[in-house]
């Protein structure tokens, strides 16, 4: 697929971060793209932002895309909005949290796993019916270089996110046969970025249902307080000493500078997936702290987990 132009897009997350910047490259190169997010408001200032660039049309959808209902919803106003054929498909949203399996909240690991694995397999089934009457066609779904390295070191469990990742991953792996046998004019890739610099830690807090860094809950910076002290071994008496409002603060940097700090914008990563896109790239890295992570994975598959592999690589967060 060399040209956008003309074609309709479909982008999930598309409110803020790689989703928003997806948005507006496409609605510039002449796509129309519907997007879906929890937040309204983020989603009207992407919009906001295509019609100020001149960019083709850009249409809004609230819904959870873990819910098979909203995201059936969400293809229906597609396709009384754009018409009954899908060209691009870019299952992109996701949520951070939900780290623990044995000690961490259930509920938070399920809707983390629900948002990122769920998220993707709905999106899948909702879309793909209107991409096979399509003269040419491409399903992105993003994983994460936690799809291939499950760990974001030795002393933080990540397993929700980890382990949706990996079936992202695996699922896309899989399309490439079944859509070759099937829907052959329809090609999969499966993007997997480094850190690129979005505001996932910052919402993610709110799709967890959880108040805003600065406005922690006494229960809430208690129960930080207990699960950093139990994870970071020796720098334990550091937390201890800190005031909770000092820990509301230390997690609120923790999301800015994650946003502001990356070494790959989300533009960048726009501009990354999209040429990957029209390259028919199936596996898409993104950001060189990628590229290094997987050579290194790929060098060493078996020390992976080990606690001195961390200090050997530059990856600090997952996507």
């Amino acid at each position: 697929m060399q040209s956008f132009a003309n074609k309709v897009a479909i982008v999930t997350g598309g409110g803020t971060g790689m989703g928003r910047a997806l948005t507006l490259a496409l609605s510039k190169a002449g796509a129309e793209v519907a997007i879906c997010d929890v937040s309204e408001s983020n989603m009207k200032e992407t919009q906001s932002l295509a019609e100020s660039a001149g960019g083709a049309r850009v249409t809004t959808c609230v819904c959870d895309v873990s819910s098979e209902a909203q995201m059936n919803a969400f293809q229906a106003q597609v396709a009384s909005h754009h018409g009954d054929t899908v060209h691009l498909l870019f299952n992109n949203a996701g949520i951070g949290g939900g780290g623990g399996f044995v000690a961490g909240p259930r509920d938070d690991w399920e809707r983390t796993f629900g948002v990122c694995w769920f998220g993707v397999y709905f999106g899948c089934r909702a879309f793909v019916p209107m991409m096979m009457g399509a003269d040419e066609a491409h399903i992105i779904n993003t994983s994460s270089v936690n799809g291939f390295w499950a760990s974001i070191g030795p002393n933080t469990p990540h397993t929700a996110y980890a382990a949706a990742k990996f079936a992202v991953k695996g699922f896309s792996e899989a399309l490439i046969t079944d859509l070759r046998i099937n829907a052959p004019h329809i090609h999969v890739s499966v993007v997997m970025p480094g850190h690129i610099g979005t505001s996932i830690a910052i919402n993610s807090r709110k799709v967890l249902g959880h108040s805003d860094a600065l406005e922690m809950s006494e229960d809430e910076v208690r129960e930080l307080r207990e699960r950093l002290m139990h994870q970071q071994g020796d720098a334990a008496a550091h937390v201890m000493n800190l005031s909770d409002d000092q820990l509301r603060e230390m997690v609120h940097q923790q999301g800015l500078q994650f946003r502001d700090q990356a070494p790959t914008t989300a533009e960048q990563a726009a501009d990354i997936i999209l040429q990957g896109v029209k390259d028919n790239q199936w596996r898409i890295l993104v950001g060189e702290d990628a590229h290094q992570l997987d050579a290194r994975v790929r060098a060493n598959p078996w020390d992976v987990y080990e606690h001195d592999f961390r200090a050997l690589t530059s990856i600090t967060e997952a996507n």
